[in-house]
């Protein structure tokens, strides 16, 4: 398998075009635990291309009763981005602040225990800070809201290295 570039552009255009509004080609999830992984997992699609359609694992969307728990739920999309085997679909690896790019993706816990949110990175300024670290999200819908403005006890960061085609 091959890796393939990532295009940050269409994940950041399709960031932009749906932080206020839902596509209707995915359910809505506000009501049912939140919307934000769904919304980051459709930015990452539109910068990758390619689901993972391997059962309980993988990373793929269907209709709203046919998805992968990555898909929406913020641990296991950390686990499917991070995972060690070279199986279909976008790759990540936990980064510092400064290495994140556009179309990257940010895991905020506000309890300092679980992770509960994931925005997705629309532009990084320089210098690299918090209040220079806009995003874009679903649940508390926001397109270029700053890092800094979120209250949390812990903060991960995901770099999408790239995408597996098989």
């Amino acid at each position: 398998m091959l890796i393939h570039p990532y295009d940050r552009a269409a994940a950041v255009l399709y960031a932009h075009q749906w932080a206020y509004g839902r596509n209707p080609a995915f359910y809505d999830y506000e009501n049912l635990g939140g919307d934000c992984t769904n919304f980051a997992s459709q930015c990452i699609y539109a910068g990758s291309g390619i689901m993972n359609f391997t059962p309980t694992y993988g990373w793929y969307y269907i209709d709203a009763n046919q998805k992968s728990p990555s898909w929406t739920g913020v641990p296991y999309l950390y686990n499917f981005l991070t995972r060690g085997n070279h199986s279909a679909g976008p790759i990540a690896e936990p980064c510092e602040l400064e290495d994140l790019l556009p179309g990257d993706l940010i895991q905020l816990s506000f309890k300092g225990t679980e992770f509960q949110h994931s925005p997705v990175v629309v532009y990084v300024g320089t210098p690299v800070t918090p209040e220079n670290v806009l995003i874009a999200a679903h649940s508390y819908d926001a397109d270029n809201r700053p890092l800094s403005t979120y209250e949390y006890r812990a903060i991960r960061m995901l770099h999408i290295t790239g995408v597996i085609r098989p």
